[in-house]
């Protein structure tokens, strides 16, 4: 019996009262918005994939401060888990990687709500975002180890 499943990380960034998204340049989902996140690497554990994948797709150097969200479901006959994390942003650098975003920008919670055609996955990324908006976190010790 062959097992297989796909992992996928990434986080809320907050700043201002806004959100950071990204848009998708990938050519499935090219334009669509999402939350800076993406597969986990083999031998890579969730909290480092989560602030490389953070970091490649949106430039920031961030801590984790806690849990958001995490979604269990199948993709295309695939076991999903996401998870999502809080972060604190610790340092912008220059760019973020062009191959995989067009663009990144920052919305507020009701902008986003409203962006519903736009974004990737609404439910996932709204429920991540209303999460730290009405700090409802999850601490990361949630996660061993």
């Amino acid at each position: 019996m062959v097992h297989m499943g796909i992992i996928a990380v990434g986080g809320v960034l907050e700043k201002n009262g806004k959100y950071l998204l990204v848009q998708e340049a990938k050519k499935e989902i090219r334009g669509k918005w999402n939350l800076p996140a993406g597969m986990l690497d083999l031998n890579e554990n969730v909290f480092e994939g989560a602030k490389r994948e953070i970091f490649e797709e949106s430039g920031y150097d961030v801590e984790l401060t806690g849990i958001a969200k995490i979604r269990n479901s199948m993709v295309a006959g695939d076991s999903f888990i996401g998870i999502i994390f809080s972060t604190k942003i610790l340092k912008q650098h220059s760019s973020n990687n062009k191959d995989e975003i067009l663009q990144t920008g920052w919305f507020s919670y009701e902008e986003i709500v409203e962006m519903r055609d736009k974004l990737r996955s609404y439910e996932w990324i709204v429920e991540a975002i209303a999460a730290v908006e009405n700090g409802k976190i999850y601490d990361l010790d949630l996660i061993g180890v």
